[in-house]
């Protein structure tokens, strides 16, 4: 374990929200059972060379049918908060139409054993995993979609609004329209420049669509939306370094959380966004507007850019913190607790944003069993470096009101499958034992009541 530390729960005060995050794609397995569709991530693991290891999800944690015991883990790592998405293609096999009663039924069972045990459950309405059937429709790049999401928020609400008051509307969007649609490296596995824009503004009009559909179906909820978010630095001094890290900025930032507070998308800094208005129609400027009752930030890391006459759009690139002599992870991100201070008072200085809940934060090492235990000390260490960031933020007036923690468990991490290992418990996907490990035991004593 850690060496001491200078600060304790009560010090977030007694309003704060502790909880775990987790995704269903990741975590479910069970991928053809019970009605279930398949998904953009079921087809692109299929294709040779996109995960890493070969690695799939078709069973991975197998949490489809461990839920009551790793829900009972969740109690006794002290949270008392869970953060869960929803299998869009589990309620609709195809992505529209016939409502699979066995995916609400699954999702019953495990609200309601959150709630027999008093934790409170969050549910993200969409975390990356497509029906295929819709992406084979044009998936994000069709305006369609904005129908579709809206059917399926609507299904959600209503099959879970009596009991679930606290919801998530995306997950990271920028990593669906960059990673899926731009660049290829995540499933779709689409890969133009000519996807960006589309799909960035079809994702920004489905959270306001998806916010106003919850708002409507579910009487006292506390709706947000999740921002994957970094604070930029420039490399240099220099003017081309310091535009590259506005224009980075924009994109990493600012691009998703701004049309949502009626600001309009970012062109500011980064002019190329200004083409996103050959994709909007009359009207959508005052639809992407949605009042949240908070707004998501998930932070990793910090980035510092250059300019770069190679990567022609954007024109900057990333000096990897490996390059920098800086600690890093086993993901090669770096650590720096001073990076989510700053982040948080970037966010917390929208006059919009009322709220702000630290949705996803962790990091990935290289997890070595020792018996039956996993001595992780580098992963608490980053814990308590980012907590006590959060907290001087918060001490300096920022409204931060909860944190979950990414992740439950170990589990398959996207184009990484199986090598890199998130969780405060660590997964034998072999055998599928749980042992929580030496910083899933840290959370457990600091937030003992």
């Amino acid at each position: 374990m850690t060496g001491d530390i200078h600060f304790s729960k009560e010090d977030f005060g007694d309003d704060f929200s502790w909880g775990v995050a987790t995704a269903a794609y990741q975590i479910e397995g069970a991928v053809d059972k019970d009605g279930r569709g398949p998904c953009v991530w079921d087809k692109f693991a299929r294709v040779k060379g996109k995960i890493k290891n070969g690695d799939n999800a078709s069973i991975s944690c197998d949490f489809y049918h461990h839920y009551e015991s790793d829900i009972e883990l969740v109690r006794t790592l002290g949270f008392k908060e869970f953060r869960f998405s929803i299998s869009w293609s589990r309620i609709l096999s195809q992505g529209f139409g016939e409502v699979n009663e066995a995916g609400i039924a699954f999702y019953n069972k495990l609200i309601d054993k959150c709630l027999s045990l008093d934790i409170v459950p969050w549910i993200t309405l969409y975390h990356w995993d497509l029906p295929q059937g819709l992406e084979d429709l044009g998936g994000w790049k069709n305006r369609k979609i904005l129908e579709w999401f809206e059917s399926y928020a609507t299904i959600c609400a209503k099959a879970f609004g009596d009991r679930v008051k606290k919801w998530i509307i995306l997950n990271e969007p920028m990593a669906v329209a960059g990673l899926g649609y731009t660049t290829g490296l995540h499933a779709p596995g689409r890969k133009s420049i000519s996807n960006f824009l589309p799909v960035v503004h079809h994702l920004a009009m489905c959270q306001a669509i998806g916010g106003e559909v919850i708002r409507r179906n579910v009487a006292d909820a506390y709706i947000g939306t999740a921002i994957s978010c970094s604070y930029v630095h420039a490399a240099s001094a220099d003017l081309k370094d310091v535009r590259a890290a506005k224009r980075a900025d924009a994109l990493m930032n600012r691009l998703f959380v701004e049309p949502a507070l009626g600001l309009g998308y970012p062109a500011n800094a980064f002019s190329f966004l200004g083409n996103i208005k050959k994709y909007m129609h009359a009207g959508d400027a005052e639809r992407l507007r949605f009042d949240f009752d908070f707004i998501g930030i998930q932070n990793y890391f910090s980035v510092v850019v250059k300019h770069s006459y190679l990567a022609p759009v954007v024109w900057l690139k990333e000096v990897p913190a490996k390059l920098r002599n800086v600690p890093i992870t086993a993901m090669g991100w770096e650590v720096s607790g001073d990076g989510m201070y700053d982040i948080l008072k970037q966010f917390d200085a929208y006059e919009g944003i009322r709220e702000i809940i630290v949705s996803e934060n962790g990091a990935a090492y290289q997890d070595h069993v020792e018996g039956n235990a996993v001595h992780d000390f580098d992963r608490t260490s980053f814990y308590q470096e980012y907590l006590n960031a959060i907290l001087k933020a918060k001490n300096e007036g920022v409204n931060v009101k909860g944190y979950l923690a990414w992740t439950l468990m170990d589990n398959f991490e996207w184009a990484e499958g199986y090598a890199a290992r998130f969780g405060l418990v660590y997964v034998d996907f072999q055998s599928q034992k749980r042992i929580i490990k030496d910083s899933g035991k840290w959370f457990s004593s600091f937030l003992k009541d």
